[in-house]
């Protein structure tokens, strides 16, 4: 048992998966990856977002096959345990796992992160084939191969973050390629390499008809059907798990639409929808909403992937921010950086990173916890010229709405109009819908903004639910070439308040006033008139 050879890191990680509350079994992937043995087609790239699972996959893959470890006790209540293959395989294998995110103390150049790893790998093997001579200073292939030849041992990889190095610092853009090299030596054609499984946020690079790598199979959320289930949560898992939350959990906050709201939204390519898993994990676990997926500083995060055409991009932001899809023509972004120009390049990384979803030729922000982020860079940044000027006005439209001031609500509105962005043209409803949306931006710091959502008899074009009980609820309606007294009859008429109102016999949801809001745009006169009623 070594640190890289048939290690006990990947068993007590997903030990510790296990035994979690609320553990979700993926353990059938294992039973796809065992034909891969008898076969030639053995290398698996399996690239998603972060924060999807790929590392507890992983590990699970290193502790059922690796010698190292007895792990029946993991598998033996799990899904794996009924496939007429699963004590063939378990922990009969010799597997090399390796979790390229790792580096050595004080790491400063890719010669010292590259010989941690091959000096790591020769190690375990000296101490495992004591009678082989082993020099520490050959490379991890010859000392593989010698094995091999003199034992025919063969060896599972199973390499997490295999994309770690594109975005370490000190690695420079050669020794990017070197590292490529060095993963090909070590797998490609290799006899001793009974299958590889990678993962990692990066597809393969593909930048020379001679890649490296190109005898992996890659799957991708947007692409690839095989795999879809296994990453992110379904909608009957998080159904189980909310199920186990209410059961745990004392005065229990979270609602089961509330996961949806905040966590679903990634299509696959089968067409289904995922639940982002650690943010479901960490939600249920905390019993609060709230962003778990993105890292420090999330927003800037975003703006760095349209900082070099912020002009291409804007107007599309505030669409996708009122829930419209933007089209776009989706590449598989190579590991060699693009410099991210074009608006496909733009969405095609975003995609990749989980800051967009992608369904049907059209790109979307998936949830509220990643609009949450767009809705702070939208605030934050002031290069995005006139998106980020509306922005901080809709500050005072929230504030004009719940006072009932309709001359600053229709002033803010003309101010939008007179941007003279191609969006504001008001064209259509979705056009007036994205506008709007923009303007109440600074809502969704107190309020769930829905669009289109459904209440009392019909579909009401915007609804605010209010973060605090006592907090005054908007219901909003818009309409072209009509005036706000329509819009105010129709969310009347069809009983939208509805939506407010508890259950017969149940204290009511919220305690404070139900607003009508009702918004018109005349295109002759290119005039907004907005009317504000309580219900």
């Amino acid at each position: 048992m070594g640190m890289y050879v048939n290690s006990i890191i990947p068993y007590e990680a997903y030990r510790e998966i296990v035994s979690d509350t609320y553990f979700v079994d993926k353990s059938l992937l294992i039973e796809e990856l065992i034909p891969a043995l008898k076969r030639k087609n053995k290398y698996f790239c399996i690239t998603r977002p972060r924060r999807f699972g790929k590392s507890v996959m992983a590990s699970m893959v290193g502790a059922y096959f690796e010698k190292g470890v007895d792990s029946r006790e993991l598998f033996d209540n799990l899904a794996i345990a009924e496939s007429k293959d699963y004590l063939v395989h378990l922990n009969k294998h010799n597997v090399i796992f390796i979790d390229f995110s790792r580096t050595s103390r004080e790491c400063s150049d890719y010669g010292q992160y590259i010989e941690r790893i091959q000096d790591g790998i020769n190690g375990d093997l000296v101490s495992i084939y004591k009678d082989i001579e082993i020099r520490m200073d050959d490379a991890v292939w010859d000392v593989l191969q010698k094995i091999f030849i003199k034992t025919g041992d063969k060896f599972i990889f199973v390499m997490d973050e295999w994309d770690a190095v594109f975005h370490m610092l000190f690695i420079s853009k050669d020794e990017q390629k070197k590292y490529l090299l060095f993963l090909k030596n070590l797998l490609k054609d290799q006899v001793y390499v009974k299958f590889a499984y990678m993962t990692g946020v990066l597809p393969i690079t593909q930048y020379s008809s001679g890649s490296e790598l190109n005898m992996f199979l890659e799957y991708n959320m947007v692409r690839k059907k095989k795999f879809s289930e296994y990453f992110g949560f379904s909608e009957k898992e998080v159904d189980k798990l909310y199920e186990i939350y209410k059961r745990e959990t004392d005065d229990p906050r979270i609602t089961r639409e509330d996961l949806q709201v905040w966590y679903d939204g990634y299509y696959t390519a089968t067409g289904k929808r995922l639940y982002n898993p650690r943010s479901i994990v960490c939600a249920l676990t905390d019993d609060e909403l709230a962003s778990y997926w993105t890292s420090s500083g999330p927003y800037d995060e975003i703006f760095y992937y349209i900082r070099n055409n912020i002009e291409a991009v804007r107007d599309d932001l505030v669409l996708m921010l009122a829930g419209e899809g933007v089209d776009a023509e989706i590449y598989d972004y190579a590991a060699v950086s693009m410099k991210l120009e074009t608006k496909d390049e733009i969405y095609s990384a975003m995609v990749v990173y989980g800051l967009l979803t992608y369904e049907d030729g059209k790109v979307f922000v998936p949830n509220r916890e990643i609009m949450e982020q767009f809705r702070k860079m939208l605030m934050t940044k002031d290069s995005l010229g006139y998106v980020y000027r509306l922005a901080k006005e809709s500050e005072k439209m929230l504030k004009a709405t719940l006072a009932g001031d309709t001359e600053t609500m229709s002033e803010i509105l003309k101010f939008a109009h007179d941007t003279e962005a191609p969006v504001f043209s008001y064209n259509s409803e979705a056009e007036l819908s994205a506008v709007v949306n923009l303007v109440y931006l600074a809502a969704r710091d107190s309020y769930r903004v829905e669009r289109e959502d459904k209440a009392g008899e019909g579909y009401v074009d915007f609804i605010f639910y209010p973060e605090r009980k006592g907090a005054d609820a908007l219901i909003l309606e818009l309409k072209i070439n009509s005036v706000p007294e329509e819009a105010i009859r129709q969310i009347k008429d069809r009983k939208y308040a509805l939506r407010f109102k508890g259950k017969l016999g149940e204290a009511p949801k919220y305690t404070g006033r139900i607003l009508a809001v009702g918004i018109s745009y005349d295109k002759k006169t290119k005039k907004h008139f907005c009317k504000v009623e309580v219900l």
